[in-house]
C-alpha cells in the first residue's frame, strides 16, 4: 500500500479544480481531477481503491450531482473522509459520519489546513474522521 495520500477532487469549475489540485499536490498528495459526476464515476471505478479522500462539489452539472458521487464513494469505502461542498448556506442532512461540509467561498487556508492534515495521515484517513 502506498504511503501517499490520493484524493479525488470532483469540481465542475475549472480554475477551482487547478486551484485545489494545486493546492493538495503542494502538501504531497496525489490527485485525481474530475470535472463532472460521470468523470469522477470513471476514476471511481478505474483506481477507487487507491483513493483515500473525496471532495466533491454537491452541485455538479449533468445526471451525477455530488451526492451520487459521494454514495458511489461511500459503498466502497464507508469509513474513508468526504469533504462535501457548495455555495448553499444549508445542505440537505444528506452528509455521513465521517464527512465535512465547507461552503464556498472557501478560504485558500482552510483548503491548505484540510489538505496538509490528510497527507499527514494516510492510514488514519482509511478508516475516517469525524465530522
Amino acid at each position: 500500500m502506498s504511503s501517499v495520500t490520493t484524493v479525488l477532487i470532483v469540481e465542475d469549475n475549472y480554475l477551482l479544480l487547478e486551484m485545489l489540485t494545486r493546492l493538495c499536490e503542494r502538501e504531497g498528495m496525489r490527485v485525481l481531477a474530475a470535472s463532472s459526476g460521470e468523470a469522477a464515476l470513471t476514476a471511481l471505478r478505474d483506481g477507487g481503491e487507491s483513493i483515500d479522500w473525496l471532495f466533491t462539489d454537491i452541485g455538479l452539472p449533468g445526471l451525477v450531482d455530488g451526492w451520487a458521487v459521494a454514495s458511489a464513494y461511500r459503498e466502497r469505502h464507508p469509513q474513508r473522509p468526504i469533504v462535501y461542498t457548495s455555495s448553499a448556506a444549508q445542505i440537505e442532512g444528506r452528509t455521513v459520519r465521517g464527512s465535512l461540509y465547507l461552503r464556498k467561498p472557501f478560504e485558500t487556508r482552510a483548503i491548505v489546513e484540510l489538505a496538509s492534515i490528510m497527507a499527514a495521515r494516510p492510514d488514519e484517513g482509511r478508516s475516517g474522521i469525524d465530522s
